[in-house]
């Protein structure tokens, strides 16, 4: 499956947070100046291409709805990176973020304790 631009992932969010939507009903989810409707159903429609959404015909309007859920759309995301950037090595990409203080020692000893008990 493709990735999403930063506007495709937050047009995702709205299905995500809210559940099947018409293009319209989302123009309400924006402050002023909120993008105009065509531009909103354009986005929409290359999501359903992308595969990340389908609809249901009601008279000449659609209802689009997440066909990829959000847990599984952050776990092809986070697989993605690690093939990526850390050589497909797990390990590598923990180890980083323990290098880069962004996950304390405490929070690793956490985590591999929550493992062993089978709680992850």
């Amino acid at each position: 499956m493709k990735g999403l631009t930063a506007k495709e992932e937050e047009i995702m969010g709205f299905f995500w947070e809210k559940g099947p939507l018409f293009v319209k009903e989302m123009l309400a989810f924006y402050e002023e100046p909120k993008p105009h409707f065509n531009t909103l159903s354009t986005i929409v429609r290359g999501l359903e291409d992308k595969g990340f959404l389908a609809h249901k015909t009601y008279g000449n309007t659609y209802q689009y709805n997440a066909v990829l859920n959000k847990e599984d759309f952050s776990k092809g995301t986070l697989k993605k990176v690690i093939s990526k950037y850390f050589n497909n090595s797990y390990l590598s990409a923990v180890s980083s973020l323990v290098k880069e203080e962004d996950i304390s020692l405490e929070d690793l000893k956490q985590l591999i304790a929550e493992v062993e008990r089978g709680k992850i």
